[in-house]
């Protein structure tokens, strides 16, 4: 998966290096959710962060939506589903949109919910996609 803009030149100090390796996981990766927290503490832009990342040879991993990565969802929140299917008739809802909404209940169900049904994330807060392309459980998307 290619981010935003991967040709963004970033001059990261010392420190905000040691801070992205300090906060990677078991594999080396650096996970969605902590991805946040890093480019708060280094001071950068959020929709920098993939490029970031991508020019320290790090990937983002463990997409709190689904999107990527091997977090495991439970099922599709029905109600939360026809609530965004009513608000969102194509069901194309950008990422930080999904965010906002798991602030009425909790992000773990909001990803499930879109992990688990035809919504498709769109405009990562990150920069890591901006439309997803391809295979979402094994059907076109």
């Amino acid at each position: 998966m290619s981010s935003i803009d991967d040709k963004i030149d970033f001059n990261l100090s010392i420190e905000q290096k040691n801070i992205i390796e300090k906060s990677l996981n078991d594999e080396g990766k650096l996970d969605c959710i902590k991805a946040f927290k890093v480019a708060k503490k280094i001071g950068c832009k959020l929709e920098d962060m993939s490029a970031i990342t991508k020019s320290l040879n790090i990937k983002i991993t463990n997409c709190e939506l689904g999107v990527f990565g091997k977090l495991e969802f439970s099922s599709k929140d029905e109600k939360l589903y026809e609530k965004l299917k009513y608000e969102y008739e194509n069901l194309k809802i950008p990422c930080a949109n999904l965010w906002q909404e798991a602030r009425n209940s909790s992000l773990r169900n909001v990803g499930s919910t879109a992990k688990n049904s035809d919504i498709e994330v769109v405009y990562c807060q990150l920069g890591c996609f901006r439309e997803k392309k391809g295979l979402k459980n094994g059907s076109k998307s």
